[in-house]
This record gives C-alpha cells, sequence and structure tokens, in this order.
C-alpha cells in the first residue's frame, strides 16, 4: 500500500461533517450557530487554538460565526457527503464534486515536509470558515481517493442506516460506518435465516 498522503484527522472531520445529517433518522446536528461552533470544536483541525481546553470553545477563530457561515458549512456537508455516497458508484462525478468544491474555496495545494516526510496539503486564501472545512475535508478525501481508491469511500450497508464512513483498513473490505451497525445487521440477517427454518 501507498504511503498514507492523507491526515487522518481530516479525514475523520470529512466523514463526521457528512454525519451530521442522518436522512433516514430525520437527524441534523448542524442546525445552529453554537453547533457549528461544538463541531468545530471536536472535528476541525483549525477549530481551537492550540492549547486551547473544551472549556474555550467559544473563543478562537471561530467565535464570531454567524448565521451565513452555518449557510455555507451546511452546503459544504451537501458536497461532503454527496462524494462519500458516490465515490464507490460514480468515482468521475465525485471528482467533479470534489474539484468544483475545491474550487469554489479558492483551494491552492502546498508541499509540506516534516519528520523525513513530504505531503501536499490543502489550503485556502480566504477566512471563510466554509471554505477552510472544505479544503481540509475535501482535499482529504481526495487523497484518499487518489492513494487507496474511490471504493474506500461509501455509506453503511445497514438498510436503516445512510452513515458515511472511509475505508482507511489493509484490506478494504469495510461496508457499516460502525461495529454495532455491523452486528445488528448480523444478527437480523441471522434472525431472518432461522425464522424461514
Amino acid at each position: 500500500m501507498l504511503d498514507a498522503c492523507y491526515s487522518s484527522s481530516a479525514v475523520e472531520a470529512a466523514v463526521a461533517l457528512a454525519n451530521t445529517l442522518r436522512p433516514i433518522k430525520g437527524e441534523d446536528t448542524l442546525q445552529t450557530v453554537q453547533q457549528l461552533r461544538d463541531f468545530l470544536a471536536d472535528h476541525s483541525p483549525t477549530g481551537r487554538e492550540p492549547g486551547s481546553s473544551t472549556a474555550d470553545r467559544g473563543a478562537g477563530p471561530w467565535r464570531r460565526l454567524t448565521h451565513d457561515d452555518l449557510v455555507e458549512v451546511r452546503a459544504v456537508r451537501e458536497t461532503v457527503r454527496a462524494v462519500l455516497e458516490r465515490a464507490g458508484t460514480d468515482p468521475v462525478g465525485a471528482a467533479t464534486l470534489v474539484n468544483e468544491g475545491l474550487l469554489r474555496s479558492r483551494a491552492t495545494p502546498a508541499l509540506r515536509h516534516d519528520h523525513d516526510r513530504w505531503w501536499t496539503e490543502v489550503t485556502s486564501d480566504t477566512d471563510r470558515c466554509a471554505a477552510h472545512l472544505a479544503v481540509t475535508t475535501l482535499g482529504a478525501l481526495a487523497a484518499v481517493i487518489a492513494t487507496l481508491g474511490p471504493a474506500r469511500l461509501g455509506v453503511c450497508a445497514g438498510p436503516k442506516c445512510r452513515a458515511t464512513f472511509v475505508d482507511l483498513s489493509r484490506n478494504g473490505s469495510k461496508q457499516y460506518c460502525t461495529r454495532p451497525c455491523a452486528h445488528r445487521a448480523s444478527v437480523a440477517a441471522y434472525r431472518s435465516r432461522h425464522s424461514t427454518a
């Protein structure tokens, strides 16, 4: 396998952002500016200033978030979720979504070096929260697609779940968003087989 050229925290942020919307359950945990602040504090590398604690969530670079920021981030979420949903079945369409999202965010690749390793990082020259989140999440998904292939992005196979995931495992056989979801599907399949016997 190629040396990973993506940040696992950025990949996790992409999945977490997409999963703030659970269409089957009718849940949306990104409806208020405070929920956006909380999301950024938990999932964005730039959500908290270095050395700040969870108690400082209102502080830092995103303390002046507005409703407009929330609307923009929700649009980014729509793009990230669409990429995760389409990559396995329509990689060209997913790539188009990534490219358009990065272009809208004024993304610029930058070559970085640290600990004897080189990698590219996507940055934005704007101070908009949504732009930074878009370049972080879409850049990470682009790196996974380029490194491991588009089939590594997906939607949970659980019949009552539409959560997204990125499979960073060695064998690339992930079908469910979490182990509990896989277990529920396994139990349901077992019951279905034994109820007809």
